[in-house]
């Protein structure tokens, strides 16, 4: 089997600051298994290019003027992009947080995170695993709150097992060799996962998954 350190992941960079998308792109031209395809200083430039380009994976930024990052993964999103969609956001607080993942974006992660975090971020992205930092799952706790059923159903413990892996950014397949079953099997805790929490996708699963002491 290949090894994936062999694979080339491509990416365009979205960000209205100049000095980012430079740095960015320099940290990324510099490490061995990327590629940066193109740069954009807002939205609507970023989904043209995201389009045209097809790249593997779209660094986004949420706030800028002339297109905002949440609109620009709704469209990428309706229009059935390959790419996926990694916000990287200064703002601790940022309220555009679950609007974000919930319009598409595959992860979320702070402009501060450390180099090696954010390549083994985009790597994992690439991959269309879900990519949520403990770090930034505590700051969503206020957004990701939903009604809990009275006396909501907790989960089981081959469940939590699952929601563990999958904080850790494995894929389905990865969780299914790791606890020898099944990969069908694997999506049905999955299923059973999201209805329990209220959850959507796997990262508003992880993130309620933090909040509600689960995952610690």
């Amino acid at each position: 089997m290949a090894q994936e350190t062999a694979r080339v992941i491509t990416l365009v960079v979205v960000d209205d600051h100049p000095v980012v998308r430079d740095g960015l792109r320099g940290m990324f031209d510099s490490a061995p298994g990327f590629e940066v395809l193109g740069e954009a200083s807002n939205g609507v430039e970023g989904v043209e290019l995201a389009l045209r380009l097809d790249p593997d994976v779209v660094l986004m930024d949420l706030r800028m003027p002339g297109g905002g990052g949440v609109a620009a993964i709704t469209e990428l999103t309706g229009r059935g992009a390959r790419s996926k969609v990694l916000v990287l956001t200064t703002y601790d607080t940022d309220s555009d947080t679950l609007p974000a993942i919930e319009a598409g974006a595959t992860g979320y992660l702070l402009k501060d995170a450390p180099r090696d975090e954010l390549f083994t971020a985009v790597r994992a992205a690439a991959d269309g695993r879900t990519v949520l930092s403990p770090a930034v799952a505590s700051r969503l706790i206020s957004r990701v709150r939903t009604p809990a059923a009275p006396g909501g159903e907790s989960l089981s413990a081959r469940e939590r097992e699952v929601l563990e892996l999958v904080a850790k950014g494995t894929s389905n397949r990865e969780i299914a060799a790791e606890l020898f079953i099944s990969e069908a099997t694997v999506k049905t805790h999955l299923t059973h996962v999201f209805a329990k929490l209220g959850a959507k996708d796997r990262a508003a699963a992880v993130a309620i998954g933090y909040e509600r002491g689960i995952l610690g």
